[in-house]
């Protein structure tokens, strides 16, 4: 599992990432969510990894 925290705001951004962000349920500066760890996550998280911090998350 990952733990992907919004660490910058996206204005300013395309809008293409801000649907990726939007998809993850990122909507204010701080929001942290846990998604599964497989390669379409980590093709969304490529495309927005200057706005995000990604983080291992515990498998409890």
């Amino acid at each position: 599992m990952l733990k992907i925290t919004l660490k910058k705001g996206y204005i300013g951004v395309p809008d293409k990432q801000k649907k990726v962000l939007a998809s993850f349920g990122l909507k204010k500066i701080g929001a942290t969510v846990v998604k599964k760890d497989d390669e379409a996550t980590k093709g969304m998280i490529r495309m927005v990894a200057h706005l995000i911090q990604v983080e291992k998350a515990d498998n409890k």
